[in-house]
């Protein structure tokens, strides 16, 4: 009896803790061409929309490391790197590439998880409703489980795990991986507040969602994925790292002052909003007033009111005022003021909508931040849309309210298609001409426009990185669902691999359109705007010249001058001619006087 009953519990736990099955047969995105047909009928959900959600949860399935499970469904994947840690004697394996290269990132990782967990609250109806929440569970498994593995003991947390030198180095599929691949930790004595703030964010977000703590108010139910025990683990974990950030006893610093090692690649600028999010986040998971008064404080403590900058992986400031304001109006409890959180976060949109800078609108419609945006210029656009259409619904006014979720859906437009590459489009309008040559939707496989040239190490199917560019000619493989860069700021893309700032797939550049396509699965029965687009070659389309941005990419001959650096240089190359031809004009009378003489 007792054994039966012992039996019932462990397979009670076990269940508790598993995952929800995946469908069968499996979602396979469709062939690009399917993106070009439109749906006929008012549908709901919306066909298009449905499969873009799916698509952008597939690629990160192809970002997986070590040993694939059966239910992979990326043919060309391969298991891979399935001793990362031995170094260290742990099992590091598992987890996600973080871009299009190898090394596995904590930072960007955590940053990713906590805006797609976010998203999957507010918007979780609409991964039920397209069938795509156990994929969505199954994903954040497979980031939540590696970054459990990276905290192996309350105060350390492993933030990076490969070689950035020759991960960089190295071109070529999953099978040919350097060996060489260090583990880097954070620990008492050496912290990084925002790495480990970072991931308890992560973890209290993503308790959250399978908690099932949503918003309510405008906001729908979380996604149907709710698991009691899974969500405490991960709960666990945020608690034990928010107290690492706060109390370690090497203080409060940036985690590369730690491990030097990360600053090549995510190297953060301060820890001031991570530690304000793991405290607001852990706030909402445990219905703790003193945290979130500890989160007030530290908004105040660390001067945040006021910040105009962009939000992203690193800078994390302009999505807190949204987030107060969600809690607040769900929750009384708390103490919150929603005015004056309101009026935080209508500042910030009111500047963006109002072109007050620091953004600016490219000549073709794309919200550009000038050095945030010179690396990835979609990231930035879709980040601020992604936050003004959940802000929307708690807009002081209904002339706000409009004023945002119009100019998010301009951004989502121009990614989707609506962009001078595609020759269909004048600036700052979505109407459009026929018979152009259309380009692009910034989505790998979501149209026959879509870019073809990913910078992608293991899709590309090449093995050397000096001919990155033409060796093989053509993608050996479909990155379905991938976000690229994005154009240059005078709106050119130019499809070439080598060219990382615009063709570059990285985990958190999914992940705010994935939460914008869960809201038009919800609210929107029109396509996306790539439906229509005209089926065009690239060729026809290709800006003239080659790529010249921050990054300096093969084939640019260096910076980009400024018109103001470039008239000053031209005064000065004019003063200095003329003061050489005046010299040169009095030493040739001096000497002909002297020969008079």
């Amino acid at each position: 009896m007792l054994s039966t009953l012992l039996l019932a519990l462990f397979y009670a736990a076990t269940l508790c803790l598993a995952q929800l099955a995946l469908p069968n047969p499996p979602y396979i995105p469709p062939d690009a061409a399917n993106g070009a047909r439109q749906s006929f009928g008012r549908l709901q959900p919306n066909p298009q929309w449905s499969n873009l959600l799916g698509n952008l949860l597939y690629f990160y399935e192809a970002q997986r490391s070590g040993k694939l499970p059966s239910t992979n469904r990326v043919s060309w994947r391969n298991s891979s790197t399935e001793n990362d840690g031995k170094d260290v004697n742990l099992d590091l394996s598992g987890g996600y590439f973080d871009a299009g290269d190898f090394i596995k990132a904590t930072f960007p990782l955590s940053a990713a998880l906590t805006s797609i967990c976010w998203g999957a609250t507010d918007y979780g109806k609409a991964y039920d409703t397209t069938k795509q929440t156990a994929y969505l569970d199954d994903m954040l498994r497979w980031g939540l489980d590696w970054l459990m593995k990276a905290h192996p003991s309350d105060n350390t947390l492993y933030v990076l795990v490969g070689n950035t030198d020759t991960d960089d180095a190295y071109w070529g599929g999953d099978q040919g991986i350097p060996t060489y691949r260090p583990s880097y930790q954070i620990n008492d004595t050496n912290p990084g507040t925002d790495a480990a703030a970072g991931a308890s964010a992560a973890f209290s977000a993503c308790s959250n969602l399978y908690a099932n703590r949503g918003f309510g108010g405008p906001f729908s139910s979380p996604a149907s994925l709710q698991n009691s025990s899974y969500a405490d683990t991960l709960l666990t974990h945020a608690q034990q790292l928010y107290s690492f950030a706060v109390n370690a006893s090497g203080g409060q610093k940036t985690y590369q002052t730690s491990v030097p090692a990360t600053a090549k690649s995510y190297a953060s600028s301060a820890y001031t909003d991570e530690l304000t999010l793991a405290a607001l986040l852990l706030s909402w998971a445990t219905n703790s007033t003193s945290l979130y008064q500890d989160a007030e404080n530290y908004y105040q403590q660390f001067k945040l009111a006021g910040n105009n900058g962009v939000f992203n992986w690193d800078s994390k400031t302009p999505g807190l005022a949204v987030l107060f304001a969600q809690m607040t109006q769900s929750s009384e409890t708390l103490g919150g003021n929603l005015s004056s959180w309101q009026s935080e976060a209508e500042r910030y949109f009111d500047r963006i909508v109002n072109k007050q800078g620091p953004a600016f609108l490219t000549e073709g419609g794309l919200l550009y931040y000038n050095g945030d945006s010179d690396d990835a210029s979609i990231n930035p656009a879709l980040n601020a849309a992604m936050l003004l259409t959940r802000y929307a619904p708690l807009a002081s006014t209904s002339e706000k309210k409009n004023s945002y979720i119009q100019f998010a859906q301009s951004q989502v437009d121009y990614v989707l298609g609506n962009n001078p590459m595609h020759g269909a489009s004048l600036p700052h309008t979505r109407r459009t001409m026929p018979n152009m040559n259309p380009l692009v939707p910034y989505i790998v496989g979501s149209h026959p426009n879509s870019p073809s040239n990913p910078h992608s190490a293991m899709a590309s199917g090449g093995n050397s990185a000096s001919d990155i560019d033409t060796s093989p000619k053509e993608e050996a493989y479909v990155l379905y669902g991938a976000v690229i860069g994005g154009p240059d700021r005078r709106d050119r893309y130019f499809d070439i691999r080598s060219d990382w700032p615009e063709t570059e797939v990285a985990l958190d550049y999914n992940a705010p359109m994935l939460t914008l396509a869960a809201m038009h699965v919800l609210n929107g029965l029109n396509d996306p705007f790539f439906v229509n687009l005209t089926i065009g070659a690239y060729e026809s389309s290709r800006p003239k010249g080659l790529p010249c941005d921050s990054a300096f990419p093969k084939g640019c001959a260096g910076p980009h001058l400024s018109r103001g650096a470039k008239i000053a240089i031209g005064v000065v190359v004019t003063v200095v001619g003329l003061l050489i031809i005046g010299l040169l004009a009095w030493y040739l009378r001096t000497l002909k006087r002297s020969k008079t003489a």
